[in-house]
Protein backbone atom coordinates (compact mmCIF):
# COMPACT_ATOMS: atom_id res chain seq x y z
CA UNK A 1 0.00 0.00 0.00
CA UNK A 2 2.80 2.58 1.03
CA UNK A 3 4.05 2.02 -2.35
CA UNK A 4 1.09 2.29 -4.22
CA UNK A 5 0.87 5.81 -2.68
CA UNK A 6 4.76 6.82 -2.91
CA UNK A 7 4.10 5.96 -6.71
CA UNK A 8 0.68 7.58 -6.64
CA UNK A 9 2.35 11.21 -5.29
CA UNK A 10 5.80 10.82 -7.31
CA UNK A 11 2.96 10.79 -10.59
CA UNK A 12 1.59 13.84 -9.27
CA UNK A 13 4.81 15.71 -8.95
CA UNK A 14 5.75 14.64 -12.51
CA UNK A 15 2.38 15.79 -14.16
CA UNK A 16 2.65 18.85 -12.03
CA UNK A 17 5.84 19.60 -13.20
CA UNK A 18 5.11 18.78 -16.59
CA UNK A 19 1.80 20.87 -16.73
CA UNK A 20 4.06 24.13 -14.93
CA UNK A 21 6.79 23.89 -18.19
CA UNK A 22 3.90 23.62 -20.50
CA UNK A 23 1.88 26.63 -19.07
CA UNK A 24 5.44 28.61 -18.93
CA UNK A 25 6.11 28.29 -22.43
CA UNK A 26 2.63 29.39 -23.42
CA UNK A 27 2.91 32.25 -20.79
CA UNK A 28 6.43 32.93 -22.64
CA UNK A 29 5.04 32.82 -26.14
CA UNK A 30 2.39 34.69 -26.24
CA UNK A 31 3.64 37.55 -23.81
CA UNK A 32 7.02 37.69 -26.65
CA UNK A 33 4.19 38.19 -30.10
CA UNK A 34 2.33 40.51 -27.64
CA UNK A 35 5.24 42.51 -27.50
CA UNK A 36 6.51 42.39 -30.81
CA UNK A 37 2.85 43.26 -31.87
CA UNK A 38 3.29 46.08 -29.83
CA UNK A 39 6.48 47.11 -30.86
CA UNK A 40 8.44 47.29 -27.47
CA UNK A 41 11.34 44.69 -26.30
CA UNK A 42 10.75 41.54 -24.69
CA UNK A 43 13.77 41.39 -22.13
CA UNK A 44 15.06 38.29 -20.40
CA UNK A 45 13.26 35.87 -22.75
CA UNK A 46 11.19 34.40 -20.02
CA UNK A 47 8.28 35.16 -17.00
CA UNK A 48 8.01 34.41 -13.83
CA UNK A 49 5.29 32.57 -11.88
CA UNK A 50 4.09 35.54 -9.39
CA UNK A 51 1.34 33.43 -7.86
CA UNK A 52 -0.80 30.27 -8.23
CA UNK A 53 -4.44 29.58 -7.14
CA UNK A 54 -6.77 27.37 -8.41
CA UNK A 55 -9.91 28.56 -10.59
CA UNK A 56 -12.77 27.41 -12.39
CA UNK A 57 -13.26 27.67 -16.76
CA UNK A 58 -16.91 28.84 -18.42
CA UNK A 59 -17.67 25.44 -17.99
CA UNK A 60 -17.26 25.41 -14.30
CA UNK A 61 -14.20 22.66 -14.33
CA UNK A 62 -11.51 23.18 -11.93
CA UNK A 63 -7.76 24.34 -13.25
CA UNK A 64 -5.05 25.86 -12.13
CA UNK A 65 -4.75 29.79 -12.20
CA UNK A 66 -1.30 30.75 -13.06
CA UNK A 67 0.04 34.52 -13.11
CA UNK A 68 3.18 35.03 -14.48
CA UNK A 69 5.20 38.65 -15.04
CA UNK A 70 7.55 39.61 -17.41
CA UNK A 71 9.55 42.40 -18.20
CA UNK A 72 9.65 44.77 -21.08
CA UNK A 73 11.21 48.13 -22.42
CA UNK A 74 9.75 50.58 -25.20
CA UNK A 75 13.02 52.91 -25.23
CA UNK A 76 15.96 50.44 -24.48
CA UNK A 77 16.61 52.07 -20.66
CA UNK A 78 13.51 51.38 -18.29
CA UNK A 79 12.30 48.18 -17.70
CA UNK A 80 8.53 48.26 -17.30
CA UNK A 81 6.58 45.28 -15.84
CA UNK A 82 3.67 42.82 -17.69
CA UNK A 83 1.26 40.61 -16.87
CA UNK A 84 0.17 37.52 -17.93
CA UNK A 85 -2.65 35.08 -16.62
CA UNK A 86 -3.46 31.36 -17.47
CA UNK A 87 -5.99 29.27 -16.27
CA UNK A 88 -5.07 26.15 -17.39
CA UNK A 89 -3.60 27.00 -20.84
CA UNK A 90 -6.29 29.67 -21.53
CA UNK A 91 -5.26 32.94 -21.10
CA UNK A 92 -7.67 34.99 -19.38
CA UNK A 93 -5.54 38.24 -18.34
CA UNK A 94 -2.68 40.22 -20.45
CA UNK A 95 -1.36 43.09 -19.17
CA UNK A 96 1.55 45.01 -21.09
CA UNK A 97 2.33 48.49 -19.40
CA UNK A 98 -1.03 50.53 -20.01
CA UNK A 99 -2.62 48.34 -22.38
CA UNK A 100 -4.62 45.58 -21.03
CA UNK A 101 -5.13 43.41 -23.75
CA UNK A 102 -7.46 40.81 -22.15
Amino acid sequence: MTTLLTLLLLALIAWFWLDSMRAREIACGISKETCERLGVQFLDDTVALQRLRTGRNAAGHLRLLRTYQFEFTDTGAQRSSGVISLLGIDVVRLVVGANIIR
